[in-house]
């Protein structure tokens, strides 16, 4: 979501908002990646601004003790418990994120579907900070459709399903099972958070589509990985 030459307003590390209010560079950007210590959430709000200023300050802590007394800090500034729906929400999604990262960490993955995952991995940063900022808007129609275009081609080469499937059928398939349920999940959070707070349509349409795709990965990952998929066997005594 970093755009060169647009000014970050605010950026929230692990929870906690900073105002910073100034134009990043890549030499800029670089830096501070590099000054960061891989944080758990990392969301940047990048909003228009023509003034010339200095960087200050860079991600070096991860640590603020800000978040001691169980709130954390939206995007916008304001401030909720941690264990609030909307929190609740962007977690879930950043969870499903690194369950997906547990698929891509398996040599296993073909490189067509790696492609795919890394795309929605992508796809859920601007989802995660979509829920983090209300009123902010990120996953666009094209994200759906891309979603579905690549379902439907997955889908076109694997035989109809006559029975339920166990989650399994190797390793990546087994992970991309379990980040299936996760974004399941985050879906479901995310349909609570619409019913008391504005939550546009397009996030909840991108997670059931992401669902559906993580299932027919995985069971392309598990014809890959071991020739079959494992189905339920209803009659078993």
């Amino acid at each position: 979501m970093i755009e060169f030459g647009r000014t970050i307003s605010c950026v929230v590390l692990s929870g906690d908002r900073r105002n910073y209010g100034l134009p990043l560079t890549k030499k800029q950007v670089a830096a501070t990646a590099l000054d960061s210590v891989a944080p758990t959430t990392l969301w940047f709000c990048p909003r228009w601004s023509n003034a010339e200023q200095v960087m200050g300050k860079r991600l070096s802590k991860i640590y603020t003790r800000t978040g001691d007394d169980g709130t954390t800090g939206l995007g916008d500034g304001s401030r909720v418990a941690k264990n609030s729906m909307r929190v609740d929400a962007y977690g879930t999604v950043d969870e499903a994120n690194s369950a997906i990262g547990v698929v891509l960490a398996c040599d296993s993955v073909p490189q067509g579907i790696r492609k795919t995952l890394t795309d929605v991995q992508h796809d859920l940063f601007e989802l995660g900070g979509e829920l983090c900022i209300p009123g902010h808007s990120a996953v666009k129609d094209e994200f759906i459709e891309r979603l579905e275009k690549e379902l439907d081609a997955l889908n076109e080469d694997l035989p109809a399903l006559k029975e339920f499937i166990l989650p399994g059928g190797g390793q990546a398939a087994a992970a991309c099972h379990l980040a299936r349920t996760v974004v399941r999940r985050a879906e479901r959070i995310t349909i609570t958070l619409a019913s008391g707070e504005d939550v546009r349509p397009e996030a909840i349409r991108y997670l059931n589509r992401l669902s559906d795709l993580l299932f027919v990965v995985a069971r392309v990952l598990a014809r890959a990985e071991t020739g079959q998929e494992v189905l339920w066997d209803r009659a078993r005594s």
